[in-house]
C-alpha cells in the first residue's frame, strides 16, 4: 500500500491550497483516512479525517477553514484549506487504516508566509 501526497507549496496568508493524496489500492477499502501535520519542533497532530462512510471530523483550531473530502473514482483524498495563516506552515501527511495496519504517505511541505 503506498499514499503519494502532494500539493503544498509556498502561499501568502489568505491564501489557499488543496493538498491531494493518491492511493496505490482502491480507497473504500480504507476503513479511515486523514491529513496530519508536523511543524518544526512540535509533535504531528490530526487535522481532518474522513471514515468510509463519508463522516468527518476536524482540529479545532481548522475553524471552518478546512475541507477533507474523497473522490472514490479517482482513490484519491483532498484536503482544501483556505484562508491559511502563517500558523498552518508545516509539513502536512495523509494516513491511512487498512484492518489494523497503519500507513503514511511522504509528507508535503505547506508554507504561509505573513
Amino acid at each position: 500500500v503506498q499514499l503519494q501526497a502532494s500539493g503544498g507549496g509556498l502561499v501568502q496568508t489568505g491564501g489557499s491550497l488543496r493538498l491531494s493524496c493518491v492511493t496505490s489500492i482502491p480507497i473504500t477499502s480504507f476503513a479511515y483516512m486523514g491529513w496530519y501535520r508536523q511543524a518544526p519542533g512540535k509533535p504531528r497532530e490530526l487535522v481532518a479525517a474522513i471514515i468510509r462512510s463519508g463522516r468527518t471530523r476536524y482540529a479545532d483550531f481548522v475553524t471552518g477553514r478546512f475541507t477533507i473530502s474523497r473522490d472514490d473514482a479517482k482513490n484519491t483524498m483532498y484536503l482544501q484549506m483556505n484562508a491559511l495563516e502563517p500558523e498552518d506552515t508545516a509539513v502536512y501527511f495523509c494516513n491511512s487504516l487498512l484492518r489494523t495496519d497503519n500507513y503514511w504517505g511522504q509528507g508535503t511541505q505547506v508554507t504561509v508566509s505573513s
